[in-house]
């Protein structure tokens, strides 16, 4: 028997190996090329595969056959695309143009990346280069291929986690913001690691504090701050971002915020016993057809912010410890950057509230309100008041302080208070909403600083506070008061009256409940908004208040100034008396005419989309805007318009605000909030939202009794 037929199952005529070293070519019977052969096909750890003219598979070597998740060796005989099609590869066109190619040119391809899965369960991933050269015989006769694969899986994995954590140093925590921080993160990690990412943090989080490892508070509530999907932008999470849930006992999460210890869950099925379709985070887990988990505790500087989960659902090959690794790094980086937005969050607000300056002070004018203030400070901080724009033009006053009889109050905790309003007012919540969830984190226990941990810490004193929005386009004034002193509204004739706004408990005290007032107010209207304890202290009642508002508007000729007038007020209530921090806080109403605005109304079809466009463009130029804010108008109300057309069902209407910046508003009836996501090149869809933040000054989205309004302004000037 030939030594080809005993050593590797084929005779010399079917193959010869040929290999040149210098000037000098091995023939198979030189004892060289048996060492070589058996090299090749015993001890080498590349796979060598070989094929004949046909392009039909003769013979593996030993390291092939080892390749249990990818058994080669059973498909001797088969043609090159039966094998590839056996197997879950991609661009196999390009392979089989290659190896064509080496076959009838003779010049052999390098380095050929080839990215394999198994079709087994769970699937199994390699990534491999390859290298073919033509099997020629001495006298040139044609024999085949022979393709030599090297395994470069762990190569490749550990540059593609080091791009990440590259990635992380520049993309995550560009903001101090804890939403937005925790945004970036779930936007690098998804579809790179993983299929949907979600960060939960402790609520305390936004209050500034956190618990540390040895707190009982692990087992809080925690607060959904972000979530992304492979499904696409319009996905929301189980809970949405901004609502609160806690975790069940006996389930991983919960064991993982008790241990602190990173865990990996390979695989996921149906019958995984703490999954319980009844619980809608387990419910939302097994619709989405997650196989495999990853949960990382958030931990920055000794203490305890949240907890991030990654899944698989899209992608078959279930996580392995080296994606616990580089979650894990991923984790500490952005744990980092959520600390540095909790510690800012607390003092800017305690300095804020020391100072007793307004969160935009250095805007005193808007296109709402002219505003005008004045801060009495006794000694005793806590009395807080804040001016927040909203989106639609709409202007937020809002004010707090310690209720009537607690004395002063801690500016760190007034602070926190502030902050969550703060935070809350982003979300374009309604005002009796915004205090529902801000009395629910002030009823919670306070985690204890890992600065002040052992010491005794008092319960937090109930907190008033006024939630106040102006719409200057419609007049409309709502307002919900957390036993907060109601308003005094002047009209614009000089008669004063009093606000009527329902007092629910204050804030951390009793039982939530708040509601709305709403009225519409005459343009040039004066609101005065004043905190409990000036009242108190200067023993006057809110009638004596509202008569010293109407003396000081005499005396200032009608108030031309706003300022003048509550500067006038101010010297006669006698501020000297006080004894706890007071303020007045003047807000003169203004109105954006029906010809700084316009609004229209389209039908839910494609032709919307070109529709909208014309309309936006004939009323810029009416206005007089300039070419270049013309154009990326059109963009935006190009890619606004579209969305609303794929994504929602009925009417869409966009309504256009010239003010102090340029808004433009698209409303349609889906629930659905769109998530900024950065598409790849090779995406045809996802760059709408990207595109509009890039034009935009600042862009959200606002929710409405039906469907919801993206709105997005830009800077006229």
């Amino acid at each position: 028997m030939d030594r080809f037929d005993a050593g590797y199952g084929f005779n010399e005529e079917a193959f010869v190996v040929a290999d040149r070293l210098g000037s000098h070519t091995y023939s198979a019977g030189d004892e060289m090329g048996d060492a070589l052969l058996d090299v090749l096909f015993s001890r080498s750890h590349d796979g060598l595969h070989v094929f004949d003219g046909e392009l039909r598979l003769l013979q593996v070597n030993t390291a092939a056959r080892l390749m249990r998740e990818f058994p080669v060796d059973r498909m001797l005989g088969r043609t090159l695309p039966e094998i590839l099609g056996a197997f879950d590869i991609a661009d196999r066109a390009v392979i089989e143009h290659t190896v064509q190619r080496v076959l009838e040119s003779g010049s052999p391809a390098f380095e050929l990346p080839i990215r394999v899965r198994s079709r087994t369960e769970p699937a199994a991933e390699a990534v491999v280069s390859a290298s073919v050269f033509r099997l020629q015989r001495p006298d040139g006769k044609v024999l085949g291929v022979a393709g030599a694969l090297t395994d470069i899986t762990v190569r490749t994995r550990a540059e593609a986690g080091l791009r990440l954590l590259n990635e992380a140093g520049t993309r995550v925590g560009t903001t101090l913001d804890v939403f937005r921080t925790a945004d970036e993160f779930c936007d690098l990690a998804v579809p790179r690691l993983a299929d949907t990412v979600t960060v939960d943090v402790y609520d305390t989080v936004l209050r500034g504090h956190a618990p540390t490892p040895n707190s009982r508070e692990r087992a809080a509530a925690l607060r959904r701050a972000g979530f992304r999907s492979a499904a696409g932008p319009e996905q929301q999470g189980v809970p949405r971002v901004g609502e609160v849930d806690t975790y069940p006992p006996a389930t991983p999460f919960r064991a993982v915020l008790e241990t602190l210890a990173p865990k990996l869950l390979r695989r996921l099925t149906p019958d995984t016993s703490w999954l319980d379709a009844r619980r809608p985070r387990d419910a939302r887990i097994l619709a989405a057809g997650a196989h495999s988990m990853l949960l990382v505790p958030i931990r920055a500087r000794g203490l305890v912010l949240g907890l991030a989960c990654f899944y698989r659902w899209r992608n078959p090959i279930p996580f392995d410890h080296v994606d616990l690794s580089l979650a894990e790094q991923l984790t500490t980086h952005s744990a980092l950057c959520l600390d540095n937005a909790r510690q800012f969050g607390r003092e800017r607000s305690a300095a804020r509230i020391l100072t007793g300056r307004l969160a935009h002070h250095e805007k005193l004018r808007t296109e709402a309100v002219d505003l005008a203030h004045a801060y009495l400070p006794a000694g005793s901080g806590g009395a807080w008041f804040d001016i927040i724009p909203l989106s639609g033009a709409r202007i937020a006053l809002v004010a707090g302080g310690p209720s009537v009889g607690q004395g002063g109050a801690d500016p760190a905790a007034m602070g926190e208070l502030r902050a969550a309003i703060e935070v809350l007012s982003d979300l374009d919540l309604a005002p009796e909403e915004i205090l529902e969830r801000v009395h629910d984190l002030a009823s919670r226990p306070q985690s204890v600083p890992a600065e002040t941990a052992g010491r005794p810490t008092p319960d937090p004193a109930p907190s008033s506070c006024l939630y106040l929005v102006y719409d200057p386009i419609t007049r409309l004034c709502t307002a919900a008061s957390a036993g907060h002193p109601e308003p005094v509204l002047m009209h614009p004739d000089g008669s004063v009256e009093t606000l009527h706004v329902a007092a629910g408990p204050p804030l951390g005290q009793g039982i939530s409940h708040y509601q709305m007032m709403e009225r519409v107010l005459p343009a040039g209207t004066t609101l005065l908004v004043y905190n409990s304890t000036l009242l108190a202290d200067l023993d006057v009642t809110a009638q004596s208040l509202r008569a010293q508002f109407a003396a000081s508007y005499s005396v200032t000729a009608s108030a031309s100034s706003p300022q003048a007038l509550c500067d006038s007020l101010a010297r006669g209530l006698g501020p000297d008396r006080l004894s706890h921090d007071a303020f007045l806080l003047l807000a003169r109403t203004r109105t954006i005419g029906s010809d700084h605005t316009d609004a229209w109304t389209f039908p839910n079809t494609p032709s919307a989309v070109s529709r909208a466009r014309k309309a936006a463009t004939r009323k810029l130029a009416q206005w007089g805007i300039e070419a270049d804010l013309v154009d990326s108008t059109s963009l935006i109300v190009s890619e606004l318009v579209t969305n609303a057309v794929r994504y929602s069902r009925g009417a869409i209407q966009l309504r256009l605000i010239l003010g102090d910046t340029l808004t433009c508003e698209v409303t349609d009836d889906s629930s659905t909030a769109p998530h900024l996501r950065r598409a790849l090149d090779t995406d045809e869809h996802g760059r709408g939202l990207f595109i509009t933040a890039q034009l935009a000054r600042r862009w959200g989205v606002r929710g409405a009794r039906r469907g919801k309004t993206i709105w997005v302004e830009q800077d006229l000037g």
